[in-house]
C-alpha cells in the first residue's frame, strides 16, 4: 500500500518529526540533568542517542525547506520535549538535597520524628530575628525530600525551610544511594493505587 505523498509530507513527516524532537529534545534534559548530577556513564550514551534522533529529524527537515509544517512540527517537538524531559527528571528524583528547617518551636518532636523515619539529622542553637531558633539539617535523596516536608509541616505550619540541591556528598550515617538505573526502573514501574 503506497502512502499519498501530499499526505506524507504534509502530516505524516511533520508528525514524526515532531515525535523525533520530543524524544531528543526530553533526552537532552535528562543528559544535562545527569552531568550536573556526576552520572558519568549514562550521561555519553544518552547524548549518543540524542543527537542521532536530532540528526534524523534536522535532516528531514532540510530535505523539505518548502514545507512550512515540518518547522512547526520541529519547533512543537522541541517545546514539548522540554516540558517532559523535566517531567521525566522528576519523576527520576535524581540527586540529594538537603533540607534546612528554622522553627522557634522545641525541637525534639521533629527530631524524633525525623530520625524516626530514618533521616540523619543535625540540630544547631541559633538565634533568629524574634529569638532562639533551633536549625535542623539533613541530607537526603531527592525522592525522600516530600515526605521529609511533610514531617516537618505536621510539626510546624510556620516553620521556615529550604530545599537545596547538594553536588557532592561524603557517606553519612543514613544516607542512601540509588544509582541511576535504579532509578529509571522505578520510574517505569506503575504505581500502585491506595498505597
Amino acid at each position: 500500500m503506497q502512502v499519498n505523498s501530499e499526505i506524507y509530507a504534509w502530516v505524516l513527516l511533520p508528525i514524526l518529526i515532531f515525535l523525533a524532537r520530543v524524544m531528543d529534545v526530553s533526552m537532552g534534559t535528562v543528559r544535562v540533568i545527569m552531568i550536573s548530577r556526576g552520572h558519568k556513564l549514562w550521561a555519553p550514551i544518552i547524548g549518543f542517542f540524542e543527537i542521532l534522533i536530532w540528526l534524523l529529524a534536522i535532516g528531514q527537515i532540510m530535505q523539505n525547506l518548502n514545507n512550512p509544517m515540518t518547522y512547526l512540527a520541529f519547533a512543537g517537538g522541541f517545546a514539548t520535549g522540554n516540558f517532559i524531559g523535566l517531567k521525566i527528571a522528576e519523576k527520576l528524583s535524581l540527586g540529594v538535597v538537603m533540607i534546612r528547617v528554622v522553627t522557634d518551636k522545641p525541637a525534639e518532636g521533629l527530631l524524633e520524628s525525623l530520625r524516626a523515619a530514618e533521616y540523619g539529622v543535625t540540630s544547631v542553637d541559633a538565634q533568629g530575628a524574634r529569638g532562639p531558633v533551633k536549625v535542623l539539617f539533613t541530607i537526603l535523596p531527592r525522592k525522600l525530600a516530600n515526605k521529609a516536608i511533610d514531617l516537618v509541616k505536621k510539626f510546624d505550619r510556620q516553620a521556615f525551610y529550604t530545599v537545596e540541591e547538594v553536588g557532592f556528598v561524603a557517606e553519612g550515617a543514613r544516607m542512601v544511594k540509588k544509582d541511576f538505573m535504579q532509578s529509571f526502573f522505578d520510574f517505569l514501574k506503575p504505581e500502585r493505587k491506595g498505597k
